[in-house]
């Protein structure tokens, strides 16, 4: 399995099906900086938060620290949202009230964290009858007209053994520049022990801060999950 060879992706989502048809999503964080290296993943219940490393070094936390993925049901489906940031929560209040994962990031754009503007990446699986869908999105700064915002959205093919990926930065650089293109297709494996290390393993050793991974059978809605930080949270 390879992801490229980045030293810099920031944030990164993949959505997939393994061999077997399990719907697989992974996350991670990368940082560059001590505020944004200070970080870990934290589960509560069926949630994923990011949280301060050591809280006492937490400069400004209103673009690091939000909840990164949540499940929500609504009548006849169950739905599984990840994004990097606080439209974690947009999502799924648009869907609860019968609205839709486009219709909602409509009301988002990027990050105003200057000079990068990091865009916001966002994910959605949706579970009915045994089965699943998934779709990709990223709102980021458009180059040529710096007060709009690009929108782009993709419903990828759906294959066994197939992820599809998106990061919030093509590559490291002053200021960073944002991703472009379709999500990358990588093929990967069925063992979740597997898939999470190879996936922290082709991170950079320098910059990778923290990673999930979660399968999910989509006929039962069992799941597994792996957890991997660089850092411990302080006590």
């Amino acid at each position: 399995m390879r992801i490229g060879n980045l030293k810099y992706h920031g944030r990164g989502i993949m959505l997939g099906t393994s061999e077997k048809g399990e719907c697989i999503a992974a996350y991670f964080i990368m940082g560059r900086s001590e505020n944004s290296r200070n970080r870990v993943l934290e589960i509560k219940g069926d949630e994923l938060f990011t949280a301060p490393a050591d809280e006492s070094k937490v400069k400004d936390p209103s673009l690091i620290i939000y909840k990164a993925i949540t499940d929500i049901e609504t009548a006849g489906a169950r739905h599984l949202i990840i994004s990097n940031g606080d439209h974690t929560n947009t999502i799924a209040d648009f869907i609860r009230s019968g609205g839709d994962f486009k219709s909602a990031l409509m009301t988002r754009r990027e990050e105003p964290d200057e000079p990068n503007f990091t865009p916001r990446i966002s994910g959605i699986a949706d579970f009915m009858n045994g089965d699943f869908s998934y779709k990709l999105s990223i709102l980021k700064r458009d180059e040529s007209e710096s007060d709009k915002c690009r929108r782009e959205f993709f419903a990828p093919m759906k294959r066994n053994g197939k992820a599809h990926f998106i990061h919030t930065y093509a590559a490291d650089g002053e200021p960073l520049p944002s991703f472009e293109g379709e999500p990358k297709e990588i093929s990967i494996p069925s063992d979740i022990d597997e898939f999470a290390n190879l996936l922290w393993e082709s991170l950079d050793k320098d910059n990778r801060i923290s990673l999930y991974v979660r399968f999910t059978n989509p006929k039962t809605m069992s799941r597994a999950y792996r957890l991997i930080n660089k850092y411990r949270k302080a006590k």
